[in-house]
């Protein structure tokens, strides 16, 4: 058997009808998309933390979407239970390595300053 196109991920028609224009029908991707770049050019202009916060909650709610939304556009990508997982993974991550940053962390883990103690050695 031979596979002449390849099928569309698990939601990932319209978000809006074909009537709308185009910025309209991919709305959750656009979302996601300017949240991380005001993430990025906040993080640019010198507030580190705020800026990678930003990015991180920009993925986490694209994972939301994700789960929630039934017809995403381009935000889905592959099963949506692999979206969900993969950008709230992601964004959870981003989330907490911007508290942990240095100097001043806002989140102490106890355990990793032995584990990267041991690493370094």
């Amino acid at each position: 058997m031979v596979t002449t196109s390849t099928p569309r991920p698990e939601g990932g028609g319209r978000a809006a009808s074909g009537a709308a224009p185009a910025p309209a029908r991919q709305w959750p991707i656009l979302l996601v998309i300017v949240g991380t770049v005001i993430g990025l050019i906040t993080t640019a202009t010198g507030a580190f933390r705020a800026g990678t916060i930003i990015v991180g909650v920009s993925l986490l709610i694209g994972a939301v979407l994700r789960w929630t939304v039934t017809a995403v556009g381009m935000l889905a990508v592959r099963s949506r239970f692999t979206d969900v997982i993969t950008y709230g993974i992601l964004g959870l991550v981003i989330v907490l390595l911007a508290l942990m940053a240095q100097p001043d962390p806002l989140l102490h883990i106890p355990y990793l300053d032995d584990v990267i103690h041991f690493g370094v050695r």
